[in-house]
């Protein structure tokens, strides 16, 4: 019990990444490259759609995991 405790815990943060990443896309793209374009880049629908759609399937990727764990822990 207490791993999945633990587990929790540390899968808190990136669930908060990667929440967002889901409802701001454009900066969560230049997080950390903002510093290399003189100008704001002009980034693609392409791309935003790309990005949220990792973000929603990761967090219900991570959870169905999350769960499985629990309910296969003994």
């Amino acid at each position: 019990m207490g791993d999945i405790i633990l587990g929790f815990i540390l899968i808190i943060p990136l669930y908060g990444v990667l929440i967002w990443s889901y409802f701001y896309p454009k900066e969560s793209l230049l997080w950390g490259k903002r510093w290399m374009y003189k100008e704001e880049p002009e980034i693609s629908d392409g791309a935003i759609r790309y990005i949220k759609f990792a973000s929603l399937i990761s967090v219900i990727g991570m959870t169905l995991v999350f769960i499985i764990l629990i309910l296969t822990q003994n």
